[in-house]
């Protein structure tokens, strides 16, 4: 009797148990079912993360003639920069619990929109005042994108796969500034165009993706494997079954997000992202002016600012890859953040550009290989109902790096001129991350993941627990 002979006689019970019996033992079922989601989510989402990247991002290339049209200082911009992640911090968490009660088909598409008008409308920023109102509007705007998109992807991919298809979305962060460079660059060079400066026309252009990606999100997500048609009962069997396994390896406990808010595991992962933000967004807002300074143009310094992202583009699929492969965690993220540390502190050291480049790029590396193994950590050690607010917070509490840091490195290039104290800093923050992810990670199963072996990592998910 076939499946569909089964459910012509009404019994279901025997349907299920079939389909069970054929996604648990059949390693193709496996592949299948992950390239499906792979195929149908990541495009996406990808695109809707360099969208929002490129948005909260180009205002370090607006700056280069930005501040002088606007008459802002250095620690000015700094605070117009970071006050974004002030508002971001406050509702990251509010806006995840939203997320849940909604379904991320609709909230993700609801941000998209809201925070596209709101960067569009940067374009008519008069001064300091209204820049630190529109950017503190951006982050209200985009709360919750980024932990949102961490969790429905926890909600979608086995945890054996979930490195490289992290690794997979978080490329948009290089990818949008490879882009970003040479496109902000020459959207600048409209200045004078039906009287506007060049940055309002950069701002302009680059937040209509934001606005278009929104209802293509309504269309294309599912908020969980239960409602994907496009799957055959096989595969969403196997999809479910295995994220069910997953979480009976997580540790119960937490409670809800007010307890998160006193856990010592959840405070700690917190303070060590701050460390990892700080990291990514010194480099990201400050790099094109730090770039103008070795003398070249407005067009030239796109591309060169490029360089640096390209480098972290190319090696974060492959570390992603790798980590899955070995299904080893731990020394995937110390390492390259280590490395994101060193190049950051050396570049403020030497003399010749090139090797100044050469120095970013190596932290760029660093930075962007370390961050999707760091993403695979919260739903590797908290129980399912508090993956969530979990990762809100660390996100939250991780992102303040973004509005102190930011500040900070704008005041000490005032002071002083130059912007080797302030990277110091950043990289002086981003060393104490690596010893508390050193000491948080050494004795918890995640450090110690299954190898994903053959079959785009899924042939081992296939087993039956006690299967040797």
């Amino acid at each position: 009797m076939t499946v569909s002979d089964r459910r012509r006689v009404g019994r279901p019970d025997l349907v299920d148990r079939t389909c069970l019996e054929i996604a648990m033992s059949d390693p193709q079922v496996a592949a299948s079912a992950l390239g499906k989601v792979n195929r149908r989510f990541i495009p996406l989402l990808f695109t809707c993360f360099v969208a929002a990247w490129l948005d909260r991002v180009n205002v370090g290339f607006a700056a280069l003639t930005m501040n002088n049209d606007l008459g802002l200082s250095f620690a000015s911009f700094g605070i117009g920069a970071g006050v974004f992640f002030l508002s971001y911090f406050f509702l990251e968490l509010p806006s995840n619990l939203l997320l849940e009660r909604f379904g991320a088909r609709r909230w993700i598409a609801r941000i998209l929109i809201t925070w596209g008008i709101l960067s569009g409308a940067m374009a008519l920023v008069q001064g300091e005042r209204s820049f630190y109102a529109l950017r503190f509007l951006l982050g209200v705007a985009e709360a919750g994108f980024f932990p949102g998109i961490v969790y429905f992807l926890s909600t979608w991919v086995p945890a054996a796969a979930r490195g490289r298809i992290t690794a997979s979305f978080l490329l948009a962060m290089p990818v949008a500034s490879v882009i970003g460079g040479p496109l902000s660059g020459a959207l600048m060079q409209l200045d004078g165009t039906a009287g506007l400066h060049g940055w309002q026309w950069m701002f302009l252009v680059e937040a209509l993706p934001a606005i278009a990606l929104g209802p293509i999100v309504l269309s294309v997500l599912r908020d969980s494997p239960a409602q994907a048609e496009w799957l055959t009962e096989a595969e969403r069997t196997w999809l479910v079954r295995t994220l069910a396994d997953d979480a009976t390896k997580v540790p119960a406990g937490h409670g809800g997000a007010l307890k998160l808010l006193s856990s010592p595991l959840v405070l700690m992962l917190g303070a060590a992202y701050y460390g990892v933000v700080g990291l990514n967004y010194g480099l990201s807002f400050f790099l094109p002016q730090i770039v103008k300074g070795f003398g070249l143009s407005i067009t030239e310094t796109g591309f060169v600012a490029a360089v640096p992202f390209a480098v972290a583009s190319i090696g974060m699929i492959g570390w992603g890859r790798r980590s899955d492969r070995l299904g080893e965690r731990r020394s995937h993220l110390l390492f390259p953040l280590a490395l994101a540390v060193l190049g950051l502190a050396g570049s403020t050291l030497v003399g010749p550009p090139t090797l100044r480049l050469a120095l970013l790029s190596v932290a760029a590396f660093g930075i962007y290989s370390a961050l999707p193994i760091f993403w695979t950590l919260p739903a590797g050690v908290l129980p399912p109902r508090s993956v969530a607010a979990g990762i809100a917070i660390v996100n939250s509490l991780g992102n303040l790096s973004g509005f102190i840091g930011s500040y900070a490195v704008g005041a000490i290039k005032d002071m002083t001129g130059s912007f080797a104290g302030g990277m110091q800093m950043i990289a002086g923050c981003g060393a104490v991350s690596v010893l508390l992810l050193y000491f948080v990670t050494r004795d918890i199963a995640w450090a110690r993941t299954e190898p994903a072996g053959p079959g785009e990592g899924t042939k081992h998910l296939t087993e039956q627990p006690g299967t040797p």
